[in-house]
């Protein structure tokens, strides 16, 4: 009923705002992309064994092939490559894509269908300090806590995740969103399984046993978002919904709990002000059904931030609260991991901007057998980032 659904709103959509097109089309390529360096300086409780410096960098290019038929139907395509961050052992390095989908968009609203992430983490809002914003919780500072115990318990892995629980999956979907309308855009996508793209198919229905998984099928995310200038302010608001049926670790073993997770965010602008935040509630989605859960907390995240833009120049603060029931056994349930952020980003050129970030975190996994795991410290980070 779920994908069905879903792909009868996409297919009778495009069929009734396609008509008839033109034969031939002349397409247009258009090739974007963006480029960050980072450099962190760590100093945090649990570093045994760790350097304090550490830098990497990210590099994606998009490429979007595009075309208008004579009935106004605009369509065409969108890849976007990457160099992956990780070398096999010989040191060989690869690319792969997290986008590669075919589009159509006309009256009828936009369909989408291939490799792309879900509603909420492709449209949705997370706060006024988006992905590049220095003192923003997007910019994967936490990463640079790799190697430490709390980084691998995955507690602060974790609280990277700030959308529906597996909205940001890489995955095959079909996405279809409504026309715009008096500053609304609603929308709903399918994923026949959230951890499976591109040319790959898998239609089992287990995985491997074990007290937590993140293998869901028949996915949908539903909801929409709010965009409108009102005079000299601006708001911003979204809402989406996500739900799936849990994979079983074989046809009579563990069962685990199906995927439920909402997303709402809200933010105002005012004269060179913005304020704003997020909640993110994906409950126990995925733990071991019959497993012991009292006492566990929901998954949840807050953040609150705001910012201040003066010329080429943005200041920014950010607060992020984050906390999950753990591994769902006995010893190990509430993990926790508060962050606070600050930081200013300068504008040198159009495209062209550098930061500097300040967040200390503090985190707790609770786990009584291995109590070292908890953690706090401090990350100063250099960010410089190209958009072109």
């Amino acid at each position: 009923m779920k994908r069905s659904l879903v792909l009868a709103c996409a297919a009778v959509a495009l069929a009734a705002g396609t008509g008839s097109a033109a034969a031939q089309a002349q397409f247009d390529l258009t090739i974007g992309g963006d480029a960050y360096f980072q450099g962190g300086f760590v100093d945090q409780k649990g570093d045994t064994g760790l350097r304090s410096f550490e830098a990497r960098n990210r590099f994606r290019f998009t490429l979007t092939p595009s075309a208008k038929a004579d009935n106004g139907l605009e369509y065409g395509a969108r890849l976007r490559v990457r160099a992956d961050q990780t070398a096999t052992s010989n040191g060989a390095r690869n690319t792969s894509s997290d986008r590669a989908y075919i589009f159509a968009k006309g009256g009828f609203g936009t369909v989408q269908a291939g490799t792309i992430n879900g509603l909420s983490d492709e449209y949705g809002f997370i706060g006024p300090n988006l992905e590049g914003i220095a003192g923003g919780a997007d910019n994967g500072t936490l990463d640079f806590l790799t190697g430490s115990a709390i980084y691998d318990s995955g507690v602060a892995s974790r609280a990277t995740n700030f959308r529906n629980l597996h909205s940001g999956d890489i995955a095959t979907r079909v996405i279809y969103l409504t026309p715009q309308f008096a500053g609304f855009q609603g929308g709903i996508a399918y994923a026949p399984r959230n951890d499976n793209n591109n040319n790959s198919i898998s239609r089992s229905k287990y995985v491997s046993a074990g007290t937590y998984q993140n293998s869901f099928h028949d996915v949908v995310e539903l909801g929409g978002i709010y965009s409108r200038e009102i005079g000299a302010v601006t708001l911003e608001a979204s809402a989406y919904y996500e739900f799936g049926e849990a994979a079983k670790a074989s046809a009579t073993g563990a069962s685990y709990k199906d995927l439920s997770s909402y997303n709402l965010a809200a933010n105002v602008g005012f004269a060179g002000f913005k304020v704003g935040g997020m909640y993110r509630n994906a409950g126990k989605s995925g733990y071991q059904s019959g497993v012991t859960t009292s006492g566990a907390d929901n998954q949840e995240t807050w953040i609150v931030g705001a910012n201040y833009t003066l010329g080429p120049v943005i200041l920014a603060v950010n607060y992020q609260s984050y906390k999950d029931a753990g591994a769902v056994v006995s010893d190990r349930l509430n993990s926790k991991l508060d962050l606070y952020q600050a930081g200013v980003t300068y504008t040198v050129a159009p495209g062209l901007t550098a930061g500097l970030e300040y967040s200390y975190f503090k985190a707790k996994d609770n786990d009584l057998v291995a109590p070292d795991r908890n953690d706090k410290g401090s990350i100063l980070m250099l960010d410089t980032r190209l958009a072109f």
